[in-house]
């Protein structure tokens, strides 16, 4: 492993942070959500399980630490993560690139 241990919180369903709502292969990494700082496996489960809702990350923040693989747990910035072609720069896993369809709930346009 490269990255430290980073707690994940919702309904995570193995060590790659799939949850239950995204459990396919490529399903394998985590966002901390802006409003809190803390780690999700996706929308679905911050809304399940937090008791606020979600605010986006500001373009003037992705230079933070938010996207955790899954595999390696290494954190990834932000701009790494938008400008990873959907496969993680420290060990070449590859992501789900159909999560580009919720990106506006997680970051600004």
């Amino acid at each position: 492993m490269y990255g430290l241990t980073v707690k994940v919180l919702g309904s995570t369903v193995d060590s790659f942070t799939r949850c239950t709502h995204y459990q396919s292969e490529k399903d394998i990494i985590a966002i901390k959500f802006h409003c809190c700082r803390e780690y999700y496996p996706c929308y679905q489960c911050h809304e399940e399980h937090a008791d606020h809702p979600i605010t986006v990350w500001p373009k003037d923040k992705f230079h933070s630490k938010a996207i955790l693989c899954g595999n390696c747990k290494n954190e990834l910035t932000i701009n790494e993560y938008l400008n990873s072609q959907s496969i993680c720069p420290t060990c070449n896993a590859a992501f789900n690139p159909g999560c580009q369809l919720h990106y506006h709930l997680y970051f600004e346009k």
